[in-house]
């Protein structure tokens, strides 16, 4: 095929098709839309999974009166130019799957008038400048659909205050419920229901809670979203609502005639955000890099939404649309993970032990709240998961149901780009601790295979670390955590692999390198049992004769590795021995 340029940050939907860039064909969306019953629905997917584009799309294909099409003056729409189907837009869609959908589908093309907000770029420090930006985005909606100041359809107090919205002279009432008025104002003109679409509802309210207006920001979003959707359904055809996640402070979305909320634990709309398999295969295909598809799949896959597994379109566009097919933390790299990285820097021991849990490559089993109050983050452990898992900073797995009805899901981290968020804090957490050249030169002589300088800067960093944590009733899962998390220093040269089968049993800890022609280790903790007259070379001896009876070295040799070394590491108190078996 012709390559096509690929829409790197780019959300219109019409531009993307009229231009001839790559796109992926989601315009089945519009037929679900159709298909669902409510005529409010909320749509949570994380950052950049192509909820704009979408929206986007769903504009095209409802309204009525192109923005490139003169607008009819002195007089109501209908009563000089009926609404056709099939309008000015028809072209855009006649190669997508939606054409062929069927005649229930393409007769609603063309004959609604549309709203379109997009509150993506509103993310101000203070709440005066973003004030001032919603009051000018309403402005613009407004200008569009100027036609309404030269018509006979509104009354003369009516026009006033459509000037004053144009001249942002409005009061903070008046924006409130802008929404509503010009969703009866289209409704009287074209003499139909109007579509609202609302793209990233939450980015202010997100903004608002990093830099302290959130009840300002609180206060205007419910008075706007309930004055323009509570019981406006006479004017109502449909509203598609997006954001990161539901938010649930002094009920938002209260009395909006029950909105249909599909978050990316529903099975509705699950293919519909991000990348399937068989999509980034194809697009892979296309671009001549079908060889490299395990590794995009280690780097963004993961993600599941319903049962659907999706792979992360920022990233796969950003790797695609690079000149070296690079592998990068695309999606990292352009969020703002100020929120999450403070949640998590300043939890305690319990969730720093959770989180080297989930860096190791495990899972951990958390019951969700589909609504979250984001101050309730900061306290409330059920808040944080949901907060990351909607955020798409961890994935669901399996869920079960316990004997109450609560409902548990597996958390994980989904892919590599996410996991260097992890890493990042677990590597800032220990570095506040502990000097980086100590650091290196114990990390160093582990890479070289030299154990006798590993154990003694290793040593010292104990000596450092273990005034920040509580040794508990189980000292050795405190060690072993400990180590695991100082490994995530060399997790881009070695595989750190935790607590698995290899063998006949389960060791510790196994390390992996990348370059066969390094050093290997599996690892064996053990903490000197003093009730038990345990000493320190008997537990060295047991660990180490664990290692040899279980063959823990089973997988090293598997992968290739032929350099490997088998250790003991014995801790009494806070000192540490470590033996070569």
């Amino acid at each position: 095929m012709d390559m096509k340029k690929l829409a790197v940050g780019e959300s219109d939907f019409k531009k993307i098709i009229t231009e001839n860039y790559y796109y992926v064909d989601k315009s089945l969306f519009i037929k679900e839309i159709i298909d669902r019953g409510d005529t409010i629905l909320l749509l949570p997917r994380p950052r950049r999974f192509g909820k704009t584009i979408n929206i986007s799309m769903l504009k095209y294909f409802y309204d009525c009166c192109p923005e490139d099409l003169p607008r009819q003056t002195g007089a109501p729409f209908l009563e000089s130019k009926p609404v056709t189907p099939g309008n000015t837009y028809k072209s855009l869609f006649d190669s997508l799957a939606i054409s062929k959908a069927g005649p229930q589908y393409l007769e609603k093309m063309g004959q609604h008038p549309v709203i379109f907000l997009t509150f993506k770029n509103i993310k101000e420090s203070d709440w005066e400048t973003t004030y001032r930006k919603i009051k000018k985005l309403i402005r613009q909606e407004y200008a569009r659909h100027c036609c309404l100041l030269n018509s006979k359809v509104l009354m003369p107090f009516e026009l006033d205050y459509f000037q004053k919205i144009i001249d942002l002279e409005g009061e903070k009432e008046d924006y409130e419920n802008s929404l509503e008025y010009l969703l009866i104002f289209l409704n009287r003109y074209y003499g139909r229901r109007a579509v609202i679409l609302i793209d990233e509802y939450d980015a202010p309210i997100h903004a608002g809670f990093t830099n302290n207006y959130y009840d300002e920001i609180i206060d205007f979003m419910r008075n706007f979203l309930c004055a323009g959707l509570k019981d406006t359904g006479q004017y109502l055809e449909k509203s598609v609502i997006t954001g990161i996640m539901r938010i649930a402070r002094e009920s938002i979305f209260s009395g909006l005639n029950n909105p249909g909320v599909y978050t990316l634990l529903a099975e509705e709309f699950d293919d519909k955000f991000g990348f399937t398999e068989k999509e980034v295969e194809t697009m892979l295909a296309d671009f001549n890099v079908l060889h490299m598809y395990e590794q995009v799949q280690q780097w963004y896959n993961g993600y599941k939404f319903g049962n659907t597994i999706i792979y992360n379109p920022w990233s796969v566009i950003n790797f695609l649309a690079s000149k070296g097919k690079e592998l990068e933390p695309y999606w990292i790299n352009t969020s703002d993970n100020k929120v999450v990285e403070s949640l998590l820097s300043r939890g305690g021991k319990e969730l720093k032990a959770e989180m080297e849990q989930l860096f190791r490559g495990e899972f951990i089993e958390k019951t969700i709240e589909k609504n979250i109050i984001l101050k309730d983050i900061e306290s409330d452990e059920d808040s944080l998961w949901s907060f990351l898992l909607m955020g798409g900073y961890l994935k669901q797995t399996e869920k079960r149901m316990d004997a109450s009805g609560s409902i548990y899901y597996k958390l994980s981290i989904p892919n590599m780009e996410v996991r260097t968020i992890y890493k990042r804090i677990i590597q800032r957490y220990f570095t506040d601790k502990i000097e980086n050249n100590k650091l290196e030169i114990m990390l160093k002589a582990l890479i070289d295979g030299d154990v006798k300088l590993f154990e003694k800067m290793l040593r010292k960093v104990i000596a450092a670390v273990f005034s920040y944590h509580d040794f508990g009733s189980e000292p050795e899962k405190v060690y072993h955590a400990l180590v695991a998390g100082l490994l995530v220093w060399i997790s881009n040269t070695h595989e750190i692999k935790s607590n698995r089968e290899s063998g006949y049993g389960r060791y510790d800890i196994s390390i992996i390198p990348h370059d066969l022609r390094l050093t290997g280790y599996v690892i064996e903790f053990k903490t000197v049992d003093a009730d038990d007259n345990e000493t320190v070379e008997s537990a060295v001896n047991a660990a180490l004769k664990q290692i040899e009876d279980k063959k823990y070295e089973t997988e090293l040799v598997e992968r290739g590795v032929k350099n490997y070394k088998k250790l003991a590491i014995v801790f009494n108190g806070k000192e540490v021995t470590i033996r070569e078996g």
